[in-house]
């Protein structure tokens, strides 16, 4: 047995403490950043949206604005871009700006920079007796109640491993989940425990993915053993105001003004190997059109898979980020399209008040519960029993248009990185980017077809949002409702004038 103190695992995920500010050398006096070896691990999050140009100018408006955005916030040690760096760059230590990249503004920074918002640390065991159990948490005093079902998804036995995000409250959570067999009558062969935190902020939970999976095993083979996990919560506790008024769902909109829209969500770190983006990609292929249509107009999506349930949760973070729009103004009286991640039969009563949501479970029962949702996705079988949204999973001739773009796209990103090695551009960016900009256009025709002399919708502006004037003319209205797009003058055929 390796001897290690109780608080050696932390080295991990521990940052350098900011005490002793190293002496800048004369490049960084003049302005020029260097390397920041005491940071190199401290992996942040972007906000797609954040930075983005709002300015008219059409579809394609976006992309000098993202490339800026990317270089200034790529100087930021704690914010760089999320899925690049781990899937392309093996010297991710040695990746820092070059000369001359855009700085954010120091108050800026300051502002959004978030600090590892913990609430909660728990650990939670099956035993054969009483089934899922909360084992050990603190704070002591803290509501957990639920907790110890989330943390470990029906299902789990089944597996050897795996990863839960959800939400408890108005907090999220991530659990790492591990089987192991043991020599044991009273546990029946197999001893199960999921070690989890809760926070503030989904976006951040990735960076204690490694520190989750190892005090996991610890538990399983040296149970009872919690000192590492007291030394984490003491070091990374969150302090909240007693009203809780503090818990948000993505970076604060104040720190950037009017450019973040309240609708945006932060990208989440991927951990997953074979990439986040791509496995949506693949795994849904034509029917990303669909779920993206669906997400748009806020639906409530319910998406069924028997565990593992981690690569699940990135399939909730992919449809969420199919919704992102950062033209200011545009979706604030339609319902947030809020991540669940993982729900179970608890979450019934949560789930029946929301009016827009995207989920996950691994429990059949839901199928049944028609009232909790809008779109139920089966594997790769997107259905619902909405009459009025059934036309709406066929493909139009503009859906499969989009979708060759995209995989044209995306071969394009891989082929550069792979024969470039292109380490700037990630798969991550170019999938938020895509949809992001086709959602900008849709709601930049509508805004200056709303403010025209004649607000008609032809089938040249239906063109112009890239839609089917005839295939999309459904999805067309529904969004026209759902935004409150009245001052449109509808004919009885709006998209044939």
């Amino acid at each position: 047995m390796v001897e290690k103190s109780d608080r050696a695992p932390l080295l991990d995920w521990e940052e350098v403490p900011p005490a002793e500010k190293p002496v800048p050398t004369p490049e960084q006096e003049k302005g020029v950043k260097g390397p920041s070896p005491e940071n190199s691990r401290a992996l942040g999050c972007t906000a797609p949206g954040i930075g983005w140009s709002t300015s008219p100018g059409g579809p394609g408006f976006l992309t000098s604005a993202v490339s800026s955005i990317d270089t200034s916030l790529s100087s930021r040690s704690t914010v760089p871009n999320p899925a690049e760096w781990d899937a392309q760059c093996p010297d991710k230590d040695d990746h820092t700006p070059a000369p001359g990249q855009g700085e954010v503004p120091h108050d800026i920074m300051v502002k959004w920079e978030e600090k590892d918002p913990i609430v909660a640390v728990f650990v939670v065991t099956f035993d054969t007796r009483s089934g899922n159990m909360l084992e050990w948490c603190l704070p002591g005093d803290m509501n957990l109640e639920g907790v110890e079902f989330k943390a470990m998804a029906s299902g789990s036995h089944r597996v050897s491993s795996d990863f839960i995000y959800f939400r408890k409250g108005g907090y999220f959570g991530l659990a790492c989940f591990a089987n192991m067999a043991v020599e044991s009558v009273v546990e029946r062969g197999a001893r199960m425990k999921s070690v989890g935190i809760l926070s503030t902020s989904y976006t951040l939970l990735y960076r204690y993915m490694s520190f989750l999976e190892h005090q996991v095993r610890l538990q399983l083979k040296t149970p009872g053993q919690y000192s590492p996990l007291e030394a984490f919560f003491e070091d990374k506790r969150s302090v909240l105001p007693p009203d809780g008024e503090s818990v948000v769902t993505a970076c604060p909109g104040s720190a950037w003004g009017a450019a973040l829209n309240h609708c945006m969500h932060p990208e989440m770190k991927i951990t997953h190997p074979a990439g986040c983006m791509s496995q949506f990609i693949q795994f849904f292929g034509e029917q990303i059109m669909v779920l993206w249509k669906l997400a748009l107009l806020r639906r409530r999506i319910l998406i069924f898979s028997p565990p593992p349930v981690g690569v699940v949760c990135y399939r909730v973070y992919c449809c969420c980020c199919l919704a992102n729009v950062s033209i200011p103004g545009v979706g604030v009286a339609v319902p947030e399209f809020r991540p669940f991640f993982y729900v179970n039969v608890a979450d019934i009563d949560t789930l029946d008040t929301e009016l827009s949501y995207v989920a996950c479970t691994t429990e059949k029962i839901f199928e049944e519960k028609r009232d909790l949702y809008d779109v139920y996705v089966d594997n790769q079988n997107v259905r619902t029993t909405r009459e009025s949204l059934k036309p709406l999973l066929r493909l139009s001739a503009a859906d499969r248009e989009k979708y060759r773009k995209l995989t044209e796209q995306r071969q394009m990103l891989l082929y550069s990185q792979e024969e470039n090695g292109d380490c700037v551009s990630s798969e991550e960016d170019h999938f938020i980017l895509f949809f992001l900009e086709q959602n900008n256009r849709i709601f930049q025709t509508l805004s200056e077809v709303a403010g025209s002399p004649e607000p008609i919708l032809t089938q040249e502006s239906v063109r112009a949002m890239g839609l089917d004037p005839h295939g999309d003319r459904l999805f067309l209205l529904h969004l026209l409702e759902t935004y409150g797009y009245d001052s449109l003058l509808v004919t009885e055929h709006p998209c044939c004038s």
